[in-house]
Order: C-alpha cells, then structure tokens, then sequence
C-alpha cells in the first residue's frame, strides 16, 4: 500500500479559528508572511506534496471574534513558493469573481515561475457577501455558480491547451521564432465570457497547473468529474468518505476520463500531542476558547434546523433533520457530513462545534503520533482517500507536531516517501502527464 499524498493547510491561527486566544499566540500571525514560509517550510522538509490556502473574497462577521481569511492566497503563495524548491503550491480562486483568461495566465505563469509547483482550487464562493465587493445586485444560486464555472473552466483550460508541444521553431539563420499555426485562437463565445485568446506564454512544465476542486453538490461533482486533478472534500465517516470517493470516480468516466485521473484530499483536522493525554489536554484548552453557541447555531442553521430550538447540550437524532438542505446552506459538503455524523448517533450542538473542529465541518483526530498516524492509515486502507489535506488545530504546535513526528511514522511503515521524485507536482501525484492535459 504506497502513494499516500498529503497536503498542509497553511490556515493561520488554525482550524480551531479561536486560537489566537491562547496565552502564547500572536493574534497578527495571519498576517505575518514569515509564519507562511517557516510553515511551508515545514512541509518541505516532511516532503509533503504541496500546501494550501483556502479563501474567501471578502470579510465576514467572523472578524469579531477571530481573524478572516487575510491576505491575497495568490500574493501571499508565490512569495511563499519563492521560499521554497519543491512543495506545491495550492491556491484558491473564485469562478464567480475572476476572469477566465486572468486567471489562466497567472496561473500559467506561476507554473513557469515555480518550475511546475502551481495549482489552483476553483470555489464557486457560497459566501454573499463577496458579491457586493464585485458590483453584483444579488448573489448567484448555487445552481448559476457551477454553471458559469462549468464555462469558466472550460475557457481556462481551452487557453492552457492552445499551444501545441511543436510551437518552437528558434531558427537562427531564418529568423523564425514560432510557428503560429501551433498556436491556436480559442474564439469562445458563451453565455458568460466571450475569450478570444491565446495566451501569450506556451505551456508550463506541467502542461497545465493542476486543477483542485471544492465541492460536493451534484454540480460540484459534475464539475470534478470533467475538469479536476484534484477533489478536495469533507466527511465526517469514513462510509460516506468511500462512498464520496466512488461518485468521484463515477462522474469522471460519465465525463469520458478514467477514474484514475482524479484523486481524492480528504480534509482532516489534526491535534497532536506526545502523548493522547497532552493532545486531549490541549483539546480541553482549544475548546475552552470557542463560542459554542454562535457557532453551533451556525451549524444548525447550515443543517436546516432551528437554532433556537436546541440548547448547547440538547441532543440532535436523525429524526430531527429535514430531507432537505435549505437553500442557503453555506456547502453542501458540510452539510452532508454533518448529517452522516448525526446519522450514527445522537450528537448535541456542542459535540458537532467541536468533532467539526471549532464549526469548520471537517473531521477532528486528536492523539499522539501513533494515534494520529494510525487512523490516516487506516482510512486510506479503506479506500476513503488517496491522500489528505492535513489541517492544523492550531498552526503554530500542530504544523510542527505533524510533520515532525506523524509523517515519520507513515515513512516507517511505508505508506509516505521519504524524499521527492524528480519532476512537477502533477509527476509527483500522477507518476506522468495524464493523457487529457496539455496540447
């Protein structure tokens, strides 16, 4: 059993949003590019696959009690990528507020740039209040979002592949550079853009970055299914992670491509201790700064129940949950795996804010090394994932606690390499150019 890939969520102060009021956090950490760098760092040295960067386009109410999503991912990850040789970088854009042939370029770019670590993880942003920083008067439905990002990719994609491996002429004597019938005009014309094209760079040494994908609605997976190398996710079981898995799969080949050409980063929040005493501890400590009630509230709501109808400790059956997500629920993804959560036991407000890690949504492991190690094992055991987006409860002890002594133990037991291959991060996570990207 090998090709285990891990990411590292860079998220500062961490998943666990409160941390900051630890005695020994700084509350400003988020903003602090060298923290992004020694955490990069870290991930290099444990010879991680890339690390990552979630982010919405605006600020939220959050703000008041913790900090947002800060500064520019973009920015932020090609200084971070300059500090670095050989971890990818894995950085998060909206479909819903960026032009396609925009993001193509930068992103072509900083292919060229990293010498083949670049990735993007298209969002359709379910967050409203991003619209009104884009001159939108209402903020799209869930439906419209993966409508316009179906196009969005489409165009994104079409640009990185307008330029044929044979482009290059470099003739001396002749003075021709490049034959321009190897580089080809994309003339989109849809419902959303109108792109002409073509880029102005060829190709970089990945042929295209690679394409990350969020989201678990039945747009998300149709949109995994065609365009993503990557699907990022959320469960809460390790049934419903296979089961995810599998749709996955099965949406590629509805898409005409193999289901071997989509791996699957399950997100997993991580609090590790020396010892499952020291990491329950600091568990204790972590849950002592949340705002159980606002944030179990939030939950609810994104369940489709009423708050105010569940104290903190009240407990919530399966037989509470309406048949259907409302409308407004903030994803889907986390919705559903809240749900499978419930679904095996009754579980009060208070235990799903923290089981989601603070009201993240994603799945919270709390032990020593062995503990943590051990259950990443046996999840990719059981076909849950082929890897994982490991994210900090608390960046500034849990970065280091992993990749200092969880990753060994995945080496050790042969599940994780010890060094890095020669090549790209798609080589890396593909073992060759998959037979669908480049020209």
């Amino acid at each position: 059993m090998t090709g285990l890939h891990l990411n590292l969520s860079l998220l500062t102060p961490g998943h666990f949003r409160q941390a900051w009021r630890l005695p020994e956090a700084d509350p400003l950490a988020y903003l602090d590019v060298d923290n992004f760098v020694r955490l990069a760092r870290l991930a290099e040295d444990a010879k991680l696959d890339a690390v990552f960067l979630g982010d919405a386009p605006a600020l939220r109410g959050e703000i008041a009690s913790a900090p947002g999503s800060g500064l520019d991912p973009l920015v932020l990850l090609g200084h971070v990528a300059a500090r670095t040789e050989r971890v990818g970088v894995v950085i998060t854009s909206s479909s819903t507020f960026n032009s396609p042939y925009n993001l193509a370029r930068r992103f072509q770019t900083l292919d060229h740039v990293t010498k083949g670590r670049a990735a993007v993880n298209i969002v359709t942003t379910a967050a409203a209040s991003a619209s009104a920083n884009f001159g939108l008067e209402r903020h799209p439905g869930r439906a419209e979002r993966y409508r316009r990002a179906t196009e969005f990719l489409e165009v994104v994609t079409g640009l990185w592949d307008g330029w044929q491996p044979d482009w290059l002429i470099a003739d001396k004597e002749s003075g021709r550079y490049a034959d321009t019938a190897r580089i080809g005009s994309l003339d989109h014309r849809g419902e959303y853009f109108s792109v002409a094209g073509p880029l102005p760079t060829p190709p970089g040494p990945q042929g295209r970055p690679v394409l990350v994908q969020a989201g678990g609605s039945a747009g998300g997976l149709a949109l995994a299914g065609r365009f993503a190398d990557v699907v990022f996710t959320v469960a809460q079981t390790a049934d419903e992670a296979v089961a995810f898995r599998s749709e996955v799969h099965a949406a590629a080949v509805q898409a005409g491509r193999g289901p071997e050409q989509v791996k699957v980063s399950l997100g997993v929040v991580v609090l590790v201790g020396r010892t499952d005493a020291e990491a329950q501890q600091r568990l204790t400590e972590l849950a002592a700064t949340l705002p159980i009630e606002r944030l179990g509230a939030g939950l609810l709501h994104g369940l489709g129940l009423d708050p105010r109808a569940f104290g903190p400790d009240d407990p919530i059956t399966a037989a509470d949950l309406p048949d259907e997500l409302p409308d407004d629920a903030f994803s889907a993804g986390f919705s559903r795996a809240l749900r499978s959560l419930i679904a095996q036991r009754p579980v009060t407000p208070r235990e799903l804010v923290i089981a989601s890690a603070g009201g993240s949504g994603h799945r919270l492991v709390v032990g020593g090394p062995e503990t943590v190690a051990a259950d990443l094992r046996d999840w990719y055991a059981a076909g849950a994932a082929d890897g994982f987006t490991v994210m900090p409860a608390d960046s500034a002890v849990d970065a280091a606690n992993f990749t200092g002594l969880v990753v060994p133990l995945l080496q050790e037991w042969g599940l994780f390499r010890r060094d890095y291959p020669a090549g790209s991060l798609r080589d890396r996570l593909f073992g060759a150019v998959p037979a669908d990207v480049g020209g």
